[in-house]
C-alpha cells in the first residue's frame, strides 16, 4: 500500500550512507541495497526533533516563554523537524543559533489548521492537544498509522481530550477534526496507555487548564527519560500524587 512515515526511511538511508552503505530509492516504492560493508566513522548524534515538539507546545501555550534547545540542526534529516514550520502558525518563532534552536512567543497566525500528517504521525498528539487548548479548529489527515502505534492513539486522543472538555471527531480511521465542540470537563487523570507520547503531549495542558494528573508517568522513559526532570528545571511544579 501507500508508504507512511517516509522521512524515517530516508533518515535510515542517510545513516546507512554515512557509514559506508550504498542504498537508494529505485522508484517511489522500491529500495536497492548493494552488498557493501559498513565502515567505522566518528559520528555525532543529533537531538530528537520529536522530543522538541513538546517544548514548541509549551511555548505556544505560554504567554511569553523562551526556550533554548541544543544540538538540533536546521537542515535535519528528521521528518519531525517540520514541527518548526507548523508551530510558526501557532505562535512560536524559531531562531537557529549554530546548533542551538531558540524558541520564543509571537502572535498566532492560524485561525484554523489543516495538515496531512502522513510523514510526521508522531506529531499528531502534540497538535491535537495544542490546537484545542488554543481554541483553533483543526482537521488532521494521514493518521492511519496511529491505530497501530504504542496504543490506538486515535481512540486514546478522543477519550482523553473528552476528559479535558473537548469533543474530537474521527473520520475513516485516518482523520481527526475539531470545530469547537465542547463538553463538561471530567475531573479524571489522563491515562497514558503505555504510550510515552500521551504523557508528554498532555502534560503541558496545565498551562491553559488547572492541574493535570497523568497516570503512569514513567512511560516517558521510552524516548525522553528526563522529561519530567526537564519540566521541573523549566519551572513546572510536579508532584507525585
Amino acid at each position: 500500500g501507500n508508504i507512511v512515515s517516509r522521512p524515517y526511511i530516508n533518515l535510515t538511508l542517510q545513516l546507512m550512507k554515512d557509514f559506508g552503505a550504498k542504498a537508494y530509492w529505485t522508484s517511489d516504492n522500491q529500495l536497492h541495497v548493494e552488498p557493501q560493508p559498513y565502515r567505522s566513522v566518528p559520528y555525532f548524534v543529533e537531538s530528537d526533533w520529536s522530543a522538541a515538539s513538546y517544548w514548541y507546545q509549551i511555548v505556544s501555550l505560554s504567554d511569553n516563554a523562551t526556550v533554548s534547545l541544543p544540538k538540533l540542526y536546521e537542515n535535519s534529516c528528521q521528518g519531525d523537524s517540520k514541527v518548526a514550520e507548523l508551530f510558526s502558525l501557532l505562535g512560536v518563532n524559531t531562531v537557529h543559533q549554530g546548533d542551538t534552536v531558540v524558541l520564543s512567543r509571537k502572535p498566532i497566525e492560524a485561525q484554523r489548521l489543516e495538515y496531512d500528517f502522513i510523514d510526521q504521525p508522531d506529531l499528531a498528539q502534540t497538535f491535537v492537544v495544542t490546537c484545542a487548548l488554543l481554541d483553533i479548529p483543526f482537521r488532521f489527515t494521514g493518521l492511519q498509522s496511529l491505530k497501530i502505534k504504542e496504543t490506538d492513539r486515535i481512540a486514546a486522543l478522543i477519550r482523553e481530550m473528552y476528559k479535558l472538555g473537548y469533543v474530537i471527531q474521527e473520520t475513516d480511521g485516518s482523520c481527526l477534526s475539531w470545530n469547537g465542540e465542547r463538553c463538561d470537563r471530567e475531573n479524571e487523570a489522563i491515562d497514558t496507555y503505555e504510550d510515552h507520547r500521551m504523557a508528554m503531549a498532555f502534560a503541558p495542558a496545565c498551562l491553559k487548564l488547572s492541574d493535570i494528573y497523568v497516570n503512569h508517568p514513567e512511560v516517558v522513559s521510552k524516548s525522553y527519560p528526563r522529561y519530567w526532570e526537564n519540566l521541573q528545571a523549566a519551572g513546572f511544579i510536579i508532584e507525585e500524587a
